[in-house]
């Protein structure tokens, strides 16, 4: 199944209409308590993307200006929150910050869901999977696309998880060799994308897609983002604790899931990007399982 139509089908369900390297307000305005616009300061890796600008924009219509504080790397955003730094922040999917609470003993939160990028298989002068059977499938070998590129294959019917094996988080070796149609090699994510221009079938991620100009309607498998295998990599809003039930921060996830900001993120991803709601009740329970698997 091709990205395109996994998001075809998905869009029904989902789709709604340590430090700092820079610390820049994108308004002047500041917070206030009798009606006027409230400032929130928020965290991403992301500030230069259109659904950024856009978001902004929609956000100072529902009467919030955002304070976007730019960060170049992922590890230094969440310390940076539990430090208090900054209020809320929009980079990282659910696994991601499952791994940092983990090692880092910290409790950050989930208040909303934003946006899942689909993973797919790609497979040069190839429209389908008919065939593959015995191939050696490249993969991504770091942490965060390693399992779900297994798990891309699973759903595939291309490999088989050993009995026991963790569902969420397999890695090479969970994989029963025997029971299985391909082979994986984990090599670096950069190199994905030249396995595939070799004629190998790879797993390549949203990013390397865009850098080696491979259209995203080309994949010949991708995971559902309806799938309890894709959860873990739902981006989501996270707060502190005592933050949860902070409505502005909801309201900032509304604006996310607006439909002008919908648009500008499919824009940026090269039609990718699926919105996801779910409740931050559901999003939590997700989160304190992967926490759990990586204790």
């Amino acid at each position: 199944m091709r990205i395109n139509r996994v998001i075809a089908a998905a869009a029904a369900s989902l789709i709604a209409a340590t430090g700092l390297v820079a610390c820049s307000s994108e308004t002047e305005t500041t917070s206030s308590s009798n009606g006027d616009a409230v400032t929130v300061k928020i965290g991403t890796t992301d500030a230069d993307q259109k659904a950024w600008s856009v978001f902004a924009d929609e956000a100072q219509k529902a009467g919030i200006d955002l304070d976007i504080v730019r960060f170049s790397e992922y590890p230094q955003v969440n310390p940076a929150q539990s430090e208090g730094q900054i209020e809320i922040s929009k980079f990282q999917t659910i696994n991601y910050q499952a791994q940092y609470n983990a090692t880092s003993g910290k409790d950050l939160r989930i208040i909303g869901s934003g946006e899942i990028n689909v993973l797919g298989l790609y497979w040069k002068d190839h429209d389908s999977i008919d065939g593959i059977e015995g191939e050696e499938v490249a993969i991504p070998n770091d942490p965060s696309n390693q399992g779900r590129a297994i798990n891309v294959l699973v759903q595939a019917g291309l490999l088989t998880l050993r009995d026991g094996a963790p569902t969420l988080t397999p890695t090479p070796a969970d994989i029963d060799k025997d029971a299985s149609k391909v082979k994986v090699v984990a090599v670096d994510a950069s190199q994905t994308p030249n396995a595939y221009n070799e004629g190998r079938p790879a797993i390549i991620n949203n990013n390397w897609l865009q850098r080696a100009g491979i259209d995203p309607s080309t994949s010949v498998a991708a995971d559902d983002p309806n799938s309890e295998l894709a959860e873990p990599y739902i981006n989501v809003f996270t707060v502190s604790g005592d933050d949860l039930d902070n409505q502005t921060y909801e309201k900032l996830v509304d604006v996310w899931q607006s439909p002008e900001v919908t648009a500008a993120l499919d824009e940026d991803s090269n039609g990718t990007a699926v919105q996801v709601q779910r409740s931050k009740e559901e999003l939590n329970e997700i989160l304190d399982r992967l926490v759990e698997e990586y204790k």
